[in-house]
């Protein structure tokens, strides 16, 4: 079907008051090959914490394990965050669960469904309608990282990339206005951000309790696909302190990294 598709509000994202988004500078860029690959070059150049790069249209984004996947034009909220994190290196690691902890929770204050599908994954029932990139750039300032996401917005059922994905026009708004959502989101990300960063350990306890809450994954029996063909297949029981999901399977409870999976698949 034909829908009417929006383009960003250029004037509102590019003024955002600082005590709605502090810190935050937004681009809007009609298309480009990937927001990631544009943030990770512009970090190496020297930009600074804050810098978000929106696209209206990407020809070539990239997920985890280098997928590759398009959206039609304006149809989707796709857009990288540069951070300059002073929270220790080790526990960085945290910080594609806090992104997808915070999509969660702005997508749950607009009524949705949703959830996440450990480590990062957005879904609204059991579909995902959001993924998220994080990459870790070594910069003359410091180690940095990006933080990419691709929100399905007004994508239509024939466009979804795969049968099992799910667009915020088909769960809910009739036309969700990605300007007021993107405002929503960053906001919400944030302040689970700045607190990650001020809390320390108590900072990383809180977010733990608040991840475990929201993900989905826990309490499910899961098959846990490794790198060379491996499988893991046990009862998803926790996430630990560094982010990694706890899988109670046949030898006992084995903690799994976001970096060292495939795929994370329920059983039936």
């Amino acid at each position: 079907m034909s829908r009417d598709r929006p383009s960003l509000d250029r004037a509102l994202l590019g003024a955002l008051a600082p005590d709605r988004v502090p810190g935050v500078s937004v681009e809007v860029v009609d298309e480009l090959t990937s927001t990631n690959a544009e943030v990770v070059a512009r970090a190496r150049a020297g930009a600074p914490e804050g810098l978000v790069v929106v696209a209206e249209h990407q020809t070539a984004a990239r997920g985890r394990l280098d997928r590759v996947w398009e959206t039609p034009p304006r149809s989707a909220l796709l857009f990288s965050v540069l951070l300059r994190p002073t929270a220790p290196t080790r526990s960085w690691p945290w910080l594609p669960l806090l992104t997808g902890y915070a999509v969660d929770k702005a997508l749950k204050a607009r009524g949705y469904d949703a959830g996440v599908k450990w480590p990062n994954d957005v879904l609204i029932g059991e579909r995902k309608v959001a993924g998220i990139l994080v990459e870790r750039v070594e910069t003359p300032d410091g180690p940095a990282a990006v933080v990419g996401v691709g929100l399905n917005v007004l994508l239509d059922a024939d466009e979804l990339p795969v049968p099992t994905a799910t667009s915020l026009v088909l769960e809910g708004e009739e036309t969700p206005d990605r300007s007021d959502l993107l405002v929503d989101l960053l906001s919400t990300f944030r302040e689970a951000y700045d607190a990650w960063q001020a809390g320390g350990d108590l900072g990383g306890m809180r977010l733990l309790e608040s991840y475990s809450a929201a993900c989905v994954t826990l309490g499910r029996d899961v098959r846990v696909e490794l790198p060379g063909g491996d499988a893991l297949v046990g009862r998803a029981a926790s996430i630990d302190p560094g982010g990694r999901l706890v899988v109670d399977g046949p030898d006992g409870e084995t903690p799994v990294g976001a970096g060292d999976v495939v795929h994370v698949r329920p059983v039936a």
